[in-house]
């Protein structure tokens, strides 16, 4: 006899463990189906940070928000440690500033604050730019170890809310209520299929109409450079003013852009932005870099790591520290769109994060197509 639930979700990233999450909160008996023995994409070669600050104004934005909200929740009852909280924004020349002040009174500022440079440096003298025009500091972030809190959280979800998972366990075709995997069929009401960045195994020809690709980054862990030295929060820079949409869409960040395109060229033609976060023993992880193509070569070039530690050089004012991992990651991209939702069925939800948004907003996400599925 076939196992019977009300819901199957396919893929045990993140996206999929938000899904499995709502569901289990509406008493909804839930399978998740994951054909790795653990999760062992994008969700664990990440930062860990959970963004809001920065994010497209509108839906996204919200949904970080929501999602941060829930993270909280989430870590604290599964007992994930939250590692890092807030974000240190460095503007490094003068044409950041008013992005930085534009920013700042739009409703997605509530919160934050603007820094001087006086202000900045007595506040955070462990980051000496070699540059300071100003700063924005944002109490909303959090961070987790992703490689350590996606599989306490899978735990935390089996033990506290009776979600059965399967792993090593391809899905082959879902049609509920028949869900046939490689492993025998499933009986469940409804589907959620959280595919990540592979687009050929289930509703191919539904993908294909979103015009997707994969998006390849570098990542490194550094080894503290010094034994007592702690980041304040996450810390970002002037590159991220204009890759983040939250201020790239801002008129202001224009003028910035045209300067980092002549002094900053390289940086930019490989999709470089400053991410530096730090763990409970020191150590950091800096990032990261953007080259979109389906596949993604499997090459990584030496030069763009070389780019994303000078840029750490440049607004930490310390000297770079020594690599101890290299990994890369990869991840669903749509240049229209930051998430989809397709039906295939009235009874299934094909969601996919379709950008580099997934551990920040994974979680309302979820509850939104829950609520779409089952009122």
């Amino acid at each position: 006899m076939a196992e019977t639930y009300d819901l199957a979700v396919v893929g045990a990233g993140i996206c999929g463990l938000a899904h499995a999450w709502a569901a289990a909160k509406r008493g909804l008996r839930v399978i998740v189906l994951e054909r790795e023995n653990a999760a062992n994409g994008a969700s664990i070669r990440n930062f860990g940070f959970i963004t809001v600050t920065g994010q497209q104004q509108g839906d996204t934005w919200c949904r970080a928000m929501r999602s941060r909200d829930l993270w909280q929740e989430a870590c604290q009852a599964a007992d994930i440690p939250v590692v890092q909280q807030g974000l240190v924004m460095v503007g490094q020349r003068p044409e950041a500033v008013p992005v930085l002040e534009a920013f700042s009174v739009t409703p997605m500022g509530e919160g934050c604050e603007l820094l001087a440079p006086e202000g900045f440096s007595r506040r955070f003298p462990m980051l000496r730019p070699e540059r300071l025009a100003g700063a924005l500091y944002s109490p909303h972030e959090l961070r987790v170890e992703s490689r350590e809190a996606i599989p306490r959280l899978a735990a935390w979800l089996a033990e506290a809310h009776g979600v059965a998972f399967r792993y090593g366990v391809a899905v082959r075709a879902v049609a509920p209520p028949q869900i046939e995997t490689a492993a025998g069929s499933i009986e469940a009401g409804a589907a959620v299929v959280c595919p990540g960045d592979d687009f050929a195994s289930l509703f191919p020809e539904r993908l294909v109409a979103y015009g997707l690709t994969r998006c390849r980054l570098h990542m490194l862990r550094v080894a503290p450079p010094q034994q007592d030295y702690r980041l304040p929060a996450a810390v970002m820079s002037d590159l991220g003013l204009v890759r983040y949409l939250g201020y790239a869409e801002l008129p202001e960040a224009a003028a910035l852009r045209s300067v980092l395109e002549g002094e900053q060229p390289e940086h930019l033609a490989q999709g470089i932005h400053l991410i530096a976060v730090q763990s409970g023993d020191g150590s950091m992880i800096i990032g990261d870099s953007h080259h979109y193509g389906d596949p993604p070569p499997p090459f990584a070039d030496e030069r763009v790591d070389e780019l994303i530690l000078e840029e750490f050089r440049s607004v930490a004012g310390i000297a770079a520290p020594r690599v101890i991992q290299r990994w890369n990651g990869t991840y669903a991209s749509a240049s229209d769109r930051t998430m989809l939702t397709d039906a295939p069925a009235v009874n299934v939800r094909l969601v996919v994060i379709s950008s580099g948004t997934g551990a920040s907003t994974s979680f309302a996400i979820g509850e939104e197509t829950i609520s779409d599925l089952f009122g």
